[in-house]
């Protein structure tokens, strides 16, 4: 498969291999991610309703319910897994930002590397794709033709779109009603007291939330120094700057933003990273879960 071979480095995965992605959370009364389900195979026992997403395959809405309450709903199995696992990468414009590699290829390989440590640990993995609404979702599931089809929606996946992460957030939450891991990829360049209270929304159905935020350096130290025409790469909005006029106004502000991230994250007891694209992938994410382990 290209996009395995493209972003699961053989190298890399041997170091991942070594390492699990433990949850602090309790999921249908066993301890995620620390040991398999008892349940064997594919089981075909009923768990719950929740509302079609787009992206979901339309042979499992139940038409029953549809011709009820003229709404689509799809029906929800127990799954084979202890655990199940919730990838959403932000695919805006801004994450289209970068020099020798964009912040959404960057979070490319975060991905398909998380991805590949939860099927190992046999648990169930789905990922949503979104800029200002959710472009592509696919449901949690440990069979292998789910990582397929992960990995393919990852390698295809094209910075573009405003972003309007809390609402997206907001919709997620009120359809995984399953709780389970949430692990969100995003540069956070949206407003904090939304992006705050959508992710409560989440910790408020007892899910647990590992954020990964995405930067290029350039967007902390902000090093030009020429004036130079900027491009906004949601909006195409452009504007004249003098990059040393305004260096240390900015240098603030994104540090304050950073900061605040870090510190109401903490308070909503939200597992926050800032990463940034000039660090290997695999060292930030080897890094992550070792202290990570450690605190467990």
């Amino acid at each position: 498969m290209r996009s395995q071979r493209k972003y699961l480095d053989p190298e890399v995965l041997a170091r991942l291999s070594r390492l699990d992605l433990k949850a602090r959370l309790v999921v249908e009364g066993f301890l995620s991610g620390l040991h398999q389900s008892p349940h064997k195979g594919f089981s075909q026992e009923f768990a719950d309703y929740r509302q079609y997403i787009h992206g979901d395959e339309p042979r499992r809405i139940d038409w029953k319910v549809f011709a009820r309450s003229d709404r689509f709903y799809i029906k929800e199995y127990q799954e084979e897994t202890n655990l199940r696992a919730y990838i959403l990468l932000d695919k805006s414009g801004s994450m289209g930002y970068g020099d020798k590699i964009s912040k959404l290829e960057y979070a490319k390989y975060l991905c398909a590397s998380l991805a590949y440590i939860l099927f190992k640990q046999k648990d169930g993995v789905g990922i949503i794709t979104f800029d200002k609404q959710i472009n592509k979702y696919v449901p949690p599931s440990s069979r292998k033709m789910n990582y397929a089809r992960i990995l393919d929606i990852i390698e295809n996946s094209s910075s573009g779109g405003e972003t309007s992460l809390a609402h997206v957030l907001y919709e997620l939450a009120q359809k995984t009603k399953r709780r389970g891991l949430v692990i969100l990829i995003s540069d956070l360049l949206d407003d904090p007291d939304a992006v705050i209270r959508a992710l409560r929304s989440f910790r408020y159905r007892k899910h647990e939330i590992l954020v990964f935020q995405v930067l290029d350096r350039k967007e902390r130290s902000f090093p030009f120094i020429d004036t130079a025409l900027f491009f906004d790469l949601e909006t195409n909005a452009e504007l004249v700057i003098q990059p040393r006029a305004i260096r240390a106004s900015y240098e603030k502000r994104m540090g304050q933003l950073i900061n605040e991230y870090r510190r109401r994250m903490l308070e909503a007891r939200i597992d926050c990273e800032t990463i940034y694209t000039d660090t290997p992938y695999d060292k930030a994410l080897l890094a992550f879960l070792q202290k990570r382990a450690r605190l467990l």
